[in-house]
């Protein structure tokens, strides 16, 4: 199976383009004020307007109002939300759309049990756990927490880049990986050479796998 490829985290749009062109399968807008990768309506319009064909746009909110989150999915095209928060199972479900429901991993998670909660989620997306910050830390957590079978598409996250891509592919074998400060220059702004590198790695990972 090949690993596919998040990139979170964007603000700019030339970014964006080049991480589609160069093989990411997803792009994460983060609609979460205290990030510095958060991103208004019109940034996410322009984001969204200029990516070529075939490569998803996933939404993330972090514990976000209703009306919100409504507001974002009546403007911009989303084909995925991200709940980053505490979300219910029973609220992320309000949207009729897919989505994808974050973990902050710690010894004592529960990884099957939240799999049967959010049973209609497209993926589970595993970070690390910091008690002050809702992901985007560049911390790594013990993958050995992870379960070797789950009934949810798992998709690693948390202190990926290119050096650790290959080595998370073989280790854990996951759905997919989601990567964000791994791959900046900045917050909030991509560094191409590191972009290119970590999909280089996945993919390479891939091929000794196969």
């Amino acid at each position: 199976m090949r690993t596919r490829v998040k990139i979170c985290g964007f603000t700019r749009a030339e970014d964006a383009v080049f991480a589609a062109q160069t093989g990411a399968d997803a792009i994460g807008l983060v609609f979460y004020p205290p990030s510095p990768r958060n991103v208004t309506i019109a940034q996410a319009i322009d984001i969204v307007s200029a990516l070529p064909a075939f490569v998803a746009v996933v939404a993330l909110f972090v514990d976000e109002q209703e009306a919100r989150i409504r507001e974002v999915l009546a403007q911009v095209p989303v084909d995925c939300i991200q709940f980053h928060g505490d979300e219910p199972a029973e609220v992320c479900r309000i949207y009729n759309k897919r989505y994808i429901k974050a973990v902050r991993m710690r010894t004592g998670t529960d990884v099957q049990a939240l799999a049967q909660e959010y049973h209609d989620a497209a993926g589970l997306l595993l970070d690390a756990y910091h008690p002050d910050a809702k992901g985007g830390t560049g911390s790594r957590f013990d993958w050995d927490l992870i379960p070797r079978q789950c009934a949810l598409p798992l998709i690693l996250a948390g202190g990926l880049d290119a050096d650790n891509a290959r080595q998370a592919v073989q280790a854990v074998r996951p759905y997919a990986l989601d990567v964000s400060s791994g791959v900046e220059a900045e917050k909030g702004i991509k560094d191409a050479l590191k972009v290119a590198a970590f999909i280089r790695e996945v993919n390479e990972a891939d091929r000794i796998i196969i």
